[in-house]
């Protein structure tokens, strides 16, 4: 049976044992990742903990929603067994009225039949690490290749100690100049998801230096699952003109491969990125966004119109 729990009646341990068993865990499930990127956050929880569903709401005008928080790109529902659309519908039909508007995305594995409300798919990359690196080269696009080639002749190196406050800095200072969305506390939220993580064995902090040796791009990855996420990183105008991302990428899939592990690049529904992720080998997979909203019509109408203006910016 589905019940709705809130935030302090859940049972962590048994929470995080069955992301831990679960066929579809990932980072993103943790109790103490969404204690930090969403606190006080409620969920549904089916039998003893063998499906649960994270519910990351807040209330504003007297609206309770839910949302995605930053840094989770995929939730929704966890289970030790497979899981079919039913059951995906099941506990889509089980979110408290409490939530009138609701704007989230599931993960890969929820497969759904879009029946009741609105569903987007988005899209991700993955690279399976299994094979040698040379044969994982061998798959990069020509374009890569000659970008991975610059890098090299421009003298950069690597640091897998990196510094996550030196790499939200030079974020900052570059392209998060152009984002109006982010602020103090979203950044702090990084760098205490990076320090808890560290603490756990789950992340893994690069930079990447020019040649002379000043920090010019950096990554923050997590592990969890057989899986190495690539949350966030920083570059500047230099790792732009000497790809360091590139050789930064590279690194990583030099380091792992071959593994178990698979590198997810977490992205991306912008073309440009995607062609990026792709230069790699990386295989396109896609996860559903769910739009459900339960408002009264003047509202749903507002919502329209507001939508609509965001997607004309």
């Amino acid at each position: 049976m589905i019940r709705f729990l809130k935030h302090d009646e859940i049972d962590k341990n048994k929470w995080d044992s069955c992301i831990k068993e679960a066929f579809n865990g990932n980072i993103y499930g943790w109790s103490w990742y969404l204690d930090i990127v969403h606190p006080n956050w409620n969920a549904l929880v089916d039998d003893d903990y063998e499906r649960i569903f994270p519910l990351t709401g807040n209330n504003k005008f007297g609206i309770g929603y839910l949302f995605q928080p930053f840094f989770s790109q995929q939730l929704g529902i966890y289970s030790i067994s497979i899981l079919n659309p039913a059951i995906v519908q099941q506990f889509l039909s089980n979110i408290p009225a409490q939530y009138q508007f609701i704007e989230i995305r599931l993960n890969s594995h929820n497969k759904t039949e879009s029946e009741g409300y609105e569903m987007v798919k988005h899209l991700n990359h993955e690279l399976d690490l299994i094979n040698s690196y040379d044969r994982i080269f061998n798959k990069y696009s020509t374009n890569t290749k000659r970008n991975l080639r610059k890098a090299h002749e421009a003298g950069l190196t690597i640091n897998k100690n990196g510094k996550a406050e030196s790499i939200i800095r030079l974020f900052r200072s570059n392209r998060g100049r152009t984002i109006s969305h982010w602020n103090d506390l979203e950044y702090a939220r990084l760098l205490n998801l990076t320090q808890m993580a560290n603490y756990r064995g789950q992340a893994l902090v690069y930079a990447v230096h020019d040649s002379k040796n000043e920090l010019c791009a950096g990554a923050i990855f997590m592990q969890s699952h057989y899986k190495i996420v690539f949350l966030f990183s920083g570059a500047n105008q230099t790792a732009k003109e000497n790809h360091a991302l590139t050789f930064l990428l590279d690194s990583v899939i030099k380091e792992f491969a071959p593994s178990q592990f698979t590198l997810d690049f977490e992205g991306s529904d912008d073309e440009g990125l995607a062609r990026f992720y792709k230069g790699f080998g990386s295989k396109q997979t896609d996860y559903p966004g769910i739009v459900i909203n339960r408002l009264p019509l003047v509202w749903k109408i507002g919502m329209k119109i507001i939508r609509r203006l965001k997607s004309s910016q």
